[in-house]
C-alpha cells in the first residue's frame, strides 16, 4: 500500500471527473457489496445523519474520496424507502468552510416540524496544525441540498482535550429542552460525554456538564459516537470507548457497547440497570448510530460501520475500503437488546437453492439445531479445508468464530478468534453473506457477530455437523453502485 502524504490526505475534491476513473476501476472488484451500503470511491467509515423524514430514510457516511485512508472527510448521502434498497445521492456536506477546513466529522440529525437539521463536528486546524473542533449545523432545503449555518453553535471546552466530537442531538419532551451529547476526552485522558442544553434548536446552547455514569469513570480514553435512545420506556446509552482492552476482545482497543437504564436529565446521570454489553461480538463493528424519528416507541433502528479505527483490509490494494452493516431493529427483552435484521429482509431472497455445500457470493443461510455442540465451516475449499470455522459449545453456551483459516488474512495483530456468548442454547443462526462481509444473528437477535471476509475463488464451499439443518437462499442486489457525486 502506498504512503500518503499530508497534502494527499487533505486534498479537496473539486470535480467528479477527478475520481471517475477510480470509481470505474473499483466497480470491477469481486468484493463490491450487493446489499450493503459502501463507498462510491475511497473509504467509508462512521454512519452519520441517519433519519426518517417525509417518507424517506436518509443515511450519510464519512467519506474520503481519494483512496482507502483517513484524511479530509465529507458526508456522502444515500437514501432508501425501505431500509433495504439504497440509492447514491452524492455529496451531502463538504469541508468548505473555515470551521470544517480539515473535515466534516460525524454527527446526527433531528426533525423539527417539516424541517430537517444535521448537527456535526467541524474539524478545524490552524496554521500550526492545532485542532479546534466546532459543533456545527446544516439544514436540508426544499431541493434536498444541505445548507450550513454560517457560524457554529459552540466551540471546544478548554477543560478537555482536542477530542470533542460526534454530537447526538435529542429533544426531551418532559423538560421541553434540546440536548447534545458530545463524545470527549478529559485532560487526563479519560473517556466522557459532554452535555449541552438549549430551549431553542438553533441558538441559546450552554454547557450543562459531563455525563455521570457510576462505575464507568475510567472506562477507556475517549468515548466516540455517543447515542441515547428510549425503547419501551428504557433509556439505552450507546458509545464507542477507545484505548482500552476488554476481556474476551483480543488485542483490540476500540469497542462499541451499550447500557440500559435511566437518564436523569436533572443531575445529568445515567443510571445503568446492569453491566455494559457489546453491541456486536464480531471483528468489524464500530460507531453505531440509531435513526431519528422512527415513530415506534418500542423499537429503534441501528446501523454501524463495518470496520475499526486503525485496522486495514485487503481491498486497500484496490484503492477502496469500507461498508456499513445491515440496518437492525432494536428491542428490549429481559433487560437486553435484541437485534434483528430490518423488517422485510426476506424480500431480498432471490431463490432457495439446494443445501449441497456450495456457497454463493451473496446469500442467506438459516441454520437450525435441536441441541448440543455443532460446527459450521464457511468459505472452505472443495476438500473441506480452510475457511472460517464456527464452533458452538452447548455446555458453555459460547459460539467461537475463527477466521485464521482463510487464505486472505488481515488484522492478525488484534486477533482472529473471538467468542459470542449466549444466554440461551443456540437453536437458530441466521447468516447473511455478501461479497466481503458476514453477519451472524444468533437466536433471533440475542447476539450478533459481524466480520469482513475476502474469500478466494476456491473458498466457495461450506460444511456443517450432521446434527443441524441448513436452508440457503441467494440474495438480490439492492444497492446501486452508481457514480453520483
Amino acid at each position: 500500500m502506498k504512503e500518503w502524504t499530508r497534502e494527499e490526505r487533505y486534498r479537496a475534491l473539486h470535480s467528479p471527473e477527478e475520481i471517475k476513473d477510480l470509481h470505474d476501476r473499483i466497480c470491477t472488484s469481486v468484493f463490491r457489496q450487493t446489499y450493503h451500503v459502501q463507498p462510491v470511491t475511497g473509504l467509508s467509515n462512521d454512519p452519520n445523519g441517519f433519519v426518517f423524514h417525509q417518507g424517506k430514510w436518509h443515511l450519510f457516511y464519512q467519506w474520503f474520496p481519494w483512496g482507502p485512508v483517513h484524511g479530509l472527510k465529507y458526508w456522502y448521502h444515500t437514501t432508501s424507502e425501505d431500509l433495504l434498497h439504497w440509492v447514491n445521492e452524492g455529496v451531502g456536506l463538504s469541508p468548505d468552510s473555515v470551521y470544517d477546513n480539515k473535515g466534516v466529522f460525524s454527527g446526527t440529525a433531528i426533525t423539527e416540524d417539516d424541517d430537517l437539521y444535521f448537527f456535526y463536528t467541524g474539524n478545524h486546524r490552524d496554521e500550526n496544525w492545532v485542532r479546534i473542533p466546532y459543533t456545527c449545523v446544516a439544514f436540508m432545503d426544499r431541493d434536498g441540498t444541505l445548507v450550513k449555518l454560517p457560524k457554529p453553535l459552540f466551540g471546544p471546552r478548554d477543560d478537555c482535550s482536542e477530542h470533542q466530537r460526534d454530537p447526538k442531538v435529542v429533544y426531551h419532551k418532559g423538560k421541553n429542552k434540546y440536548y447534545i451529547f458530545l463524545g470527549a476526552q478529559t485532560l487526563d485522558r479519560r473517556g466522557t460525554i459532554l452535555i449541552y442544553q438549549s430551549d431553542e434548536l438553533l441558538s441559546g446552547w450552554s454547557f450543562a456538564g459531563q455525563l455521570k455514569v457510576t462505575g464507568y469513570e475510567h472506562f477507556g480514553g475517549m468515548w466516540e459516537c455517543p447515542c441515547i435512545v428510549n425503547i419501551s420506556g428504557k433509556d439505552v446509552l450507546i458509545f464507542s470507548p477507545q484505548h482500552i482492552k476488554l476481556p474476551g476482545r483480543g488485542e483490540s482497543t476500540n469497542h462499541n457497547v451499550y447500557l440500559i437504564g435511566k437518564m436523569d436529565y436533572e443531575t445529568l446521570t445515567f443510571i445503568p440497570e446492569s453491566d455494559f454489553h457489546h453491541l456486536d461480538y464480531g471483528f468489524d463493528f464500530y460507531a453505531a448510530q440509531t435513526a431519528s424519528n422512527v415513530g415506534d416507541p418500542n423499537k429503534a433502528i441501528l446501523i454501524g460501520w463495518m470496520g475499526l479505527p486503525d485496522n486495514h483490509y485487503p481491498t486497500e490494494e484496490e484503492d477502496w475500503e469500507g461498508s456499513l452493516t445491515l440496518p437492525r431493529e432494536l428491542r428490549i427483552v429481559d433487560g437486553r437488546l435484541i437485534q434483528t435484521p430490518v423488517s422485510g429482509i426476506e424480500t431480498l431472497r432471490e431463490a432457495e437453492i439446494p443445501a449441497d455445500g456450495t456457497l454463493p457470493t451473496a446469500c442467506e443461510l438459516e441454520v437450525r439445531s435441536n441441541g448440543g455442540d455443532f460446527d459450521l465451516n464457511l468459505f472452505t475449499r472443495a476438500d473441506g479445508s480452510g475457511g472460517m470455522r464456527l464452533h458452538y459449545d452447548d455446555a458453555k453456551r459460547i459460539c467461537t468464530v475463527d477466521r485464521s483459516g482463510m487464505d486472505r488474512r488481515f488484522n492478525q495483530q488484534v486477533g482472529e478468534i473471538l467468542d459470542m456468548p449466549l444466554e440461551q442454547p443456540l437453536h437458530r443462526l441466521s447468516v447473511f453473506i455478501d461479497r466481503s462481509s458476514i453477519e451472524l444473528f444468533a437466536n433471533d437477535g440475542e447476539a450478533v457477530f459481524t466480520s469482513h471476509i475476502y474469500p478466494t475463488v476456491e473458498e466457495c464451499h461450506y460444511k456443517v455437523s450432521d446434527s443441524v439443518s441448513v436452508r440457503i437462499w441467494t440474495m438480490k442486489s439492492s444497492v446501486k453502485d452508481d457514480f453520483v457525486i
